[in-house]
């Protein structure tokens, strides 16, 4: 993302910096930030090429991440659980899809789409999980921030978080936007 000068200082006051700290965290001076604020000066593109690095760096320490925003407990069925378990599971935890494991490990997922999509196609509601579960979703660490989540979750409709090799929690559209407007 690249600012214009003339947004400098109301970025700079959203991430409550005063010109002093931006003129330190950029390597440039403060009189050179004032002026620029004040539409004075046209600065030379490499100058406002460090402030507006530094802004960058900032905005995304200011992220929530994964770990922010995850729900810690996992719903997950095994892919021998028929698609009245998983029906009976979704409806129980009052989720949208559950994650298909083998062991430890994320082998698939199933939606409430993939089971209506199963029962409109004659499937018996006594027949196996593995017949209808897609690709299991992405996995990424607690410390990923939001911008890669959302991008994520607008191809999956679920994220798995892992911390060395071990599944800390999911994050689905509705944990974000959970987490963006506070409802």
């Amino acid at each position: 993302m690249i600012y214009s000068p003339q947004e400098l200082k109301k970025i700079r006051k959203l991430n409550n910096l005063t010109q002093k700290q931006l003129a330190e965290l950029s390597g440039v001076s403060q009189s050179l930030i004032a002026k620029i604020e004040s539409n004075l000066i046209d600065p030379a593109w490499s100058k406002i090429d460090r402030i507006f690095s530094a802004l960058q760096k900032i905005e995304k320490k200011s992220q929530k991440t994964a770990m922010d925003v995850m729900q810690k407990k996992i719903i997950s069925v095994v892919s021998d659980d028929t698609l009245k378990d998983v029906i009976k599971k979704m409806k129980q935890y009052e989720i949208s899809q559950v994650i298909v494991m083998h062991g430890s490990q994320a082998i698939g997922i199933v939606s409430e789409e993939d089971v209506l999509r199963a029962i409109a196609d004659g499937d018996n509601l006594d027949d196996k999980v593995h017949n209808i579960m897609k690709n299991p979703p992405p996995i990424i660490t607690s410390d990923t921030i939001m911008d890669v989540i959302i991008s994520l979750l607008r191809y999956y409709p679920i994220i798995i978080v892992q911390e060395k090799g071990h599944y800390k929690g999911i994050i689905t559209k509705s944990d974000v936007l959970d987490s963006m407007y506070n409802f």
